[in-house]
């Protein structure tokens, strides 16, 4: 348990191939599982812990060539992998997605959705254009894979669970917050089907990452990056292997009875302050003008 409380943040492929995680081996041996946004930061770690957990998984995504490359690397080391692109903001796409894995497989047992992005900037100088980008990725494309997999579920008469990639809403992040308004919609969404889809034995739920370390930084600037890990009572940025952890949890039958949930692993941060990926204004006594 020290180990993983000291994990390095930014792990690279080679070090999440071998580290230390509390589940077995074969907890999710047999069982298809498809993460979007797989060769993201995140996405990439919660694809190898749930590979390394038995499971074959399905990394989706725009990116061929990363995708390829992530499941090409896992299977190197005696996993199954497979990777499939597609543009979840289409729904056309995303349908065709889950038929194609349907007939491939015969099943799907879990769905994370960890594909999204988003850019900082002051809210008042949001276009319409760059608005629509972030809701359009993060709500309507998160949208769009879960119904689809509920509908495959239900029409297949499968169990099904979903965790989605969310961030905490419940303080102060500034600087994105278009991505802010789509990963609400995403918190009420589960909310709302963890209840409408329990009788198709269908579970819903979230988790929050906080101040997480990967190669997402590098849109923000130095002095924000400098100030992240100030940004929680433990001051340190966390690792995606505590977000894969977390997706681990509530995917497996440790969270059977957990649904409508939204998991926050952010070391305390919606309790202690504040966050600006755009770097504090002097208004607020920080630098920036």
């Amino acid at each position: 348990m020290d180990d993983q409380a000291n994990a390095k943040p930014g792990l690279t492929d080679a070090e999440l191939a071998v580290h230390p995680t509390v589940y077995a081996a074969d907890a999710f041996k047999d069982q298809v599982m498809v993460v979007s946004g797989g060769a993201g930061g995140i996405g990439r770690a919660i694809a190898w812990l749930l590979a390394r957990l038995g499971a074959h998984v399905v990394v989706a995504g725009r990116n061929q060539t990363k995708l390829d490359a992530l499941a090409a690397d896992l299977v190197s080391r005696g996993l199954r992998a497979s990777a499939e692109v597609a543009d979840i903001r289409e729904p056309d796409a995303v349908d065709a997605l889950f038929d194609r894995l349907w007939t491939a497989h015969g099943r799907i047992d879990s769905l994370i959705n960890s594909a999204g992005g988003q850019f900082p900037q002051a809210a008042i100088d949001f276009s319409v254009k760059g608005w629509n980008t972030v809701i359009n990725t993060n709500l309507n494309g998160t949208w769009y894979m879960m119904q689809a997999a509920a509908r495959h579920w239900r029409d297949h008469q499968h169990p099904g669970s979903i965790v989605n990639i969310v961030v905490v809403t419940t303080h102060g992040l500034y600087g994105i917050a278009h991505s802010v308004a789509a990963r609400a919609g995403v918190i009420g969404l589960s909310r709302a089907v963890a209840v409408e889809w329990a009788p198709l034995d269908i579970r819903v739920n979230c988790v929050a990452p906080g101040v997480i370390e990967t190669e997402g930084w590098n849109v923000y600037s130095p002095q924000a990056r400098a100030a992240y890990p100030r940004s929680n009572p433990m001051m340190r940025a966390g690792s995606p292997w505590d977000v894969a952890e977390a997706c681990v949890y509530l995917a497996a039958p440790s969270g059977k009875f957990i649904t409508g949930e939204t998991l926050t692993v952010d070391g305390g941060g919606q309790l202690w302050g504040e966050t600006w990926t755009t770097g504090k204004p002097k208004y607020f006594g920080g630098a920036v003008e």
